[in-house]
This record gives C-alpha cells, sequence and structure tokens, in this order.
C-alpha cells in the first residue's frame, strides 16, 4: 500500500514523530487488524520512505491509524516536520 502523508510531531510525554494514515488506508488496515493485532489496537507493518525500510507498528488514533517515524529514518530522509513523503506499508504478522 502506498500514500503520500505529512509528517507531524507530537509533543507530549513522550515526544514523538507521526504520519496519519489515510482514511481509506486506515479502513483496509482496520479490516485486516483482527488477524495481525497483538492488542491495543496494533497493528505491526514493514515502512518504507525512500531507501528506508524498518518494522515497525501503527496504532489507532481518532478513527485512523498513525505511523510513528524514527529518528534515524528522517534523518536518512532529509524529514522534517510538515514533510509530505510518500510511504509504502505491508502488514506483518
Amino acid at each position: 500500500m502506498e500514500f503520500a502523508g505529512e509528517i507531524w510531531y507530537w509533543r507530549g510525554p513522550a515526544p514523538w514523530y507521526f504520519i496519519t494514515v489515510p482514511d481509506e488506508e486506515s479502513a483496509y488496515f482496520e479490516a485486516e487488524s483482527n488477524f495481525v493485532t497483538y492488542g491495543w489496537g496494533m497493528i505491526p507493518v514493514t515502512a518504507e520512505i525512500g531507501a528506508s525500510v524498518w518494522d515497525t507498528s501503527m496504532f489507532p488514533k481518532d478513527g485512523r491509524y498513525i505511523l510513528p517515524v524514527k529518528a534515524a529514518v528522517r534523518r536518512a530522509e532529509d524529514l522534517d516536520d510538515g514533510d509530505v513523503p510518500t510511504v509504502r506499508l505491508r502488514l506483518r504478522s
């Protein structure tokens, strides 16, 4: 699955960068979640941005899923808050 999404910064007690998965793609992952989730709605995925590939888990927020974007990926792909990279996701089991 491929989409473009804006990187945003969450300034909570454990600050992190995320990309919100669009509605249509979130609906697909929601439909598949019973087969792969390991609790709290977390969905394991392999994510790709540019040449960077990493295993992570998305989690539900406000009716969609959000994808955490590691600092190493942001540095390697020269990304920051507000950038809109193309993201590729594959479900992991």
